[in-house]
């Protein structure tokens, strides 16, 4: 048992520490989203290591794109734009290889208005630049 706990948490790190690294190059290439790989980090440290959440926590880059969408469902509309478009173009490609397979193609279109809604209707927007409320 103990083997197969650390195996897990093992497993939990090495996800914990790839994310950033994905999430960081989806600030420069649009394809790859970065709030869900750093959301994914956040969630993988936990399961993992409190000090190592901690410390994500603590980064400026948990701090510049994360915390206040977590903590206050705020982003710039810059980060929600390139939020959108990352999860619209991901969605697309999967709704093009899933041409055959209507059911599918269903569950990814109320995925993606599901997305669409939430970000443009319960996200505030903040200006750029500015801390969100309570900081």
């Amino acid at each position: 048992m103990a083997a197969r706990g650390k195996l897990t948490r093992g497993l939990w790190i090495a996800l914990g520490c790839a994310c950033p690294g994905l999430g960081t190059i989806g600030v420069v290439l649009p394809i790859l989203p970065t709030v869900p790989f750093y959301m994914a980090t956040v969630f993988c440290f936990a399961k993992s290591s409190e000090r190592l959440h901690d410390w994500f926590v603590g980064t400026s880059l948990y701090e510049k794109r994360l915390e206040g969408l977590v903590a206050r469902r705020t982003m710039t509309m810059t980060d929600r734009l390139r939020f959108v478009w990352s999860v619209t173009l991901v969605m697309g490609i999967g709704f093009a290889l899933m041409s055959k397979v209507p059911a599918g193609l269903a569950i990814l279109a109320v995925v993606w208005v599901c997305h669409l809604l939430y970000f443009f209707l319960r996200v505030q927007t903040i200006p750029e630049g500015q801390a969100p409320e309570g900081e």
